[in-house]
């Protein structure tokens, strides 16, 4: 079967329909999804690069959850640094108490209240983790800021080392913090004949609590620091989150002004073309009525 031949004006007016119809098509494609850039064929540069930064903003944001996580096991460990200090405080009016009073009968109840509190100090303590990580029970948590390299990391622990632990990491607990040693008159304030009423036992007290609250202190004043540098950090990622989703944004985002813009000069050199089109077939079938 012989093709069908077509004049130049019907091919000329074919070739613009089906020209606007494609740029018709791609100009919709971008207001409907917002973007310029909508597969590698578009343009391979900007979608790897758009998908490389937004794989980096992805990752970023990930690792700014955990660093929220890392926060909040640091409040709790802070927490709990501020409730042992108020149990401590109220051991040390109750050995202040006991030094003022020669009661024996006194002393052995104040004693008796004395080691009440340090039991709950250390349960306290043991009762101060988030997610499974306890910083005052001697665990350690590192907190990753940049999942590229493995030197943006801080580690965070409690920087106390009891008594035997061979500066290793030891639980705050009330016998290392040096309160729960019969040595010490902590527990045992009568010291046999040489101190039958425990003078001197309540005083070492009196001492030891002094020294273990100034520990504690200083261990929330080490938690607050790591928790500002954890929590700058938190801003500083969620900052470059932003940065990076609208550089990407910046190479595949359309201008949907200009799309719509383009859609209805499209239209129109789309309906010209049909009337060309229609024009170039009169034309043909006036000639054709000449024979």
């Amino acid at each position: 079967m012989a093709g069908v031949t077509l004049s130049s004006g019907i091919r000329d007016a074919l070739q613009s329909i089906q020209k606007a119809t494609q740029d018709a098509q791609v100009a919709q494609t971008r207001l409907a999804t917002g973007k310029k850039v909508n597969t590698a064929i578009d343009n391979p540069l900007n979608f790897f690069t758009s998908a490389g930064l937004n794989d980096r903003a992805t990752d970023l944001s990930n690792l700014q959850d955990a660093m929220g996580q890392a926060v909040k096991t640091i409040e709790a460990a802070s927490t709990g640094i501020d409730g042992m200090t108020k149990l401590l405080q109220t051991a040390q009016g109750l050995a202040s108490s006991a030094a003022a009073t020669t009661d024996t009968t006194t002393r052995q109840s104040l004693q008796k209240q004395y080691a009440t509190i340090l039991t709950q100090v250390d349960e306290l303590m043991k009762n101060s983790g988030y997610g499974g990580s306890n910083l005052l029970n001697g665990d350690k948590l590192t907190v990753k800021f940049d999942g590229q390299t493995t030197t943006a990391t801080l580690a965070v622990q409690n920087g106390f080392a009891g008594a035997g632990c061979a500066g290793t990491l030891a639980a705050l607990s009330a016998t290392n913090l040096g309160l729960n040693s019969a040595s010490t008159g902590t527990l045992v304030w009568t010291n046999g004949a040489t101190d039958t009423i425990g003078d001197v036992g309540i005083q070492a007290a009196i001492t030891n609590i002094g020294t273990a609250i100034t520990k504690l202190r200083s261990e929330a004043s080490a938690l607050g620091a790591n928790a500002a540098i954890v929590k700058t950090r938190q801003d500083f990622t969620s900052s470059m989150v932003n940065t990076l989703k609208q550089g990407a944004d910046a190479l595949t985002l359309a201008d949907v002004n200009e799309e719509g813009a383009n859609l209805i000069s499209l239209n129109t050199r789309g309906q010209l073309a049909q009337t060309s089109l229609s024009l170039a077939s009169q034309r043909e079938q006036a000639v054709l009525r000449l024979f």
